[in-house]
């Protein structure tokens, strides 16, 4: 992996060709986005590219999702010189909490919770994870975002796959992705490779 290169053309989503796929089995997420992050040119360009639908958009605050969503989500926050709220997994906050149980991706019944503090009435979000399969975590996050009286100004990921939870999410809220059209179909039926 070569952390300097970076390509003369920077086509949104050109970043994607560092993810790796997944050596490990199916106990395992398909790609692992991971050495994105460490290419600095990289993960500039994909807070960048996440960003650009929402310039002029107000928002107060970027939220993350324990626990990928935390790096996309704290760089977004930067960029933006706005406050960073983790949403996290139950059990993790000392504070009064709200929880909101989901089904994640694999199937595995969780719950998340965030602090009841920190969310205002009106108070606009941007949510941000690394990735939107099955849409199960985005959607607790928003139900506890609102259910404190928070906007969900919009949602943000690396990927959001054409499942219908995602396409759910994309129908009731402004979203924002990195993957081009001519590669999403890939991206949405777990495929590596850009050739």
């Amino acid at each position: 992996m070569d952390l300097c290169h970076v390509p003369a053309a920077r086509e949104k989503g050109w970043y994607l060709a560092l993810m790796a796929p997944n050596v490990k089995g199916p106990n395992y997420a398909w790609l692992d986005p991971s050495r994105l992050y460490c290419h600095p040119q990289g993960l500039q360009d994909c807070v960048a590219d996440l960003l650009q639908p929402f310039q002029g958009d107000p928002i107060d605050m970027v939220a993350g999702i324990d626990a990928m969503g935390f790096i996309l989500g704290a760089a977004t926050a930067a960029m933006l010189q706005k406050g960073f709220l983790a949403i996290r997994k139950a059990g993790h906050l000392c504070v009064q909490t709200v929880a909101q149980p989901y089904t994640d991706y694999s199937g595995r019944e969780k719950v998340m919770e965030v602090r009841t503090d920190a969310i205002s009435p009106g108070l606009r979000i941007l949510l941000v994870d690394q990735w939107i399969e099955t849409g199960g975590t985005m959607r607790a996050a928003i139900g506890l975002v609102e259910r404190l009286g928070g906007v969900v100004a919009g949602v943000a990921a690396i990927c959001i796959e054409d499942s219908e939870g995602g396409r759910w999410i994309r129908e009731r809220y402004k979203c924002s992705h990195c993957v081009p059209p001519h590669l999403q179909p890939r991206f949405d039926h777990h495929q590596f490779g850009w050739d």
